[in-house]
């Protein structure tokens, strides 16, 4: 049975502005299956749409919705909306020293259970090295600290690990190949692409085509002002590769005259 993310109208602000607007009436809808990737110039808003839709607590939603199959999530605690089936790749993964990988994860698929239902740890070891196995992770990285001393591809790696274990409904990815060579994004997409399946969705946010050619998307929108104002299949991207973004700022600036 296939989920549905839906965001209707949404209009996001800075929780210290929030009477400015970054994301302005924002409507989309995501099916498992399904990978949708938002393009667009810096300062568009992607970023805040992700953060916002996973409840970071920097951003605020003064209107609109963000249904869950059916049910809206904004009353809900960050915890709970990954707990419903939300995971967001972060740009720019936060480290923890001291905390091994596999302590980290251990901690996050326990959180995931029901309240006291506790986590076997010889199905949890079994079932982590059969992720890093698929994903193609030596299996020496769970012993190190998150994200500490990593490089971009490491960091990028170790969030395509926790996706795997905690095999979420749907997966925001705010601009994964920032900061990675072509041999990391190659590693990145290919573990997205063994993940990606009829049980996920994804929303990947990025700049570049690079990336793209990695992961095929079903459906490309291209973000500005805080809008979707253009949405197209992967062709589009490729587009916006070869010209830039100025013609779709032009094509906007007609429509609206």
């Amino acid at each position: 049975m296939s989920s549905t993310l839906e965001i209707r109208a949404l209009h996001v602000a800075l929780a210290s502005s929030p009477d400015k607007s970054i994301v302005k009436g924002l409507d989309l809808t995501i099916r498992t299956g399904e990978v949708h990737a938002i393009m667009g110039p810096n300062g568009t808003g992607k970023s805040t749409l992700s953060k916002a839709i996973a409840g970071h607590p920097d951003y605020v939603i003064t209107s609109g919705d963000v249904l869950l199959d059916g049910k809206s999530i904004l009353e809900m605690e960050p915890d709970e909306r990954a707990r419903a089936g939300l995971f967001l790749a972060f740009q720019y993964p936060s480290e923890i020293p001291g905390v091994s990988i596999a302590n980290f994860l251990r901690a996050a698929v326990q959180a995931r259970m029901a309240e006291g239902e506790e986590l076997d740890a010889t199905a949890y070891y079994k079932r982590l090295y059969a992720k890093m196995d698929m994903l193609k992770i030596d299996r020496k990285f769970t012993s190190r600290s998150v994200n500490e001393g990593f490089s971009g591809g490491e960091k990028k790696r170790c969030e395509i690990l926790q996706m795997a274990m905690l095999e979420p409904t749907f997966a925001l990815m705010d601009e994964t190949d920032s900061g990675l060579d072509i041999d990391a994004l190659k590693i990145v997409a290919e573990g997205v692409n063994t993940l990606k399946s009829g049980s996920l969705g994804v929303l990947l946010i990025t700049h570049y085509q690079r990336l793209l050619n990695h992961i095929v998307p079903d459906y490309v929108h291209v973000m500005y002002d805080g809008r979707i104002v253009k949405s197209g299949d992967k062709t589009l991207a490729l587009e916006l590769e070869a010209k830039g973004y100025d013609w779709v700022k032009t094509d906007l600036a007609a429509a609206t005259a």
